[in-house]
């Protein structure tokens, strides 16, 4: 299955997911599910990075969310702000 494990640490790991408690299990799926929330946000930080804290949440929202839910429950998506090129610091 993994491309990078042989078959024999791989099935050490399946046997480890198989014995491990619900508890764990659930607690290995909240990691990856923030994992992934901070790859998403540092992925919108530098897409938009003269965007506040509140707006990269917002952005965040309408990945996880959807768009038309995420405009539902947090309002409309904030508006870029577009630097001219002669506006360059």
């Amino acid at each position: 299955m993994n491309l990078d494990s042989s078959p024999e640490v791989e099935a050490i790991q399946f046997r480890f997911y198989r014995e491990a408690p619900a508890w764990r299990k659930l607690q290995m799926v909240a990691e990856l599910n923030r994992a992934a929330q901070e790859l998403a946000l540092s992925g919108i930080r530098q897409r938009y990075p003269e965007a506040t804290p509140e707006e990269h949440r917002r952005y965040l929202a309408d990945l996880l969310l959807g768009p038309e839910l995420a405009a539902k429950v947090y309002g409309p998506l904030p508006i870029p702000t577009v630097r001219e090129p002669d506006d360059q610091p």
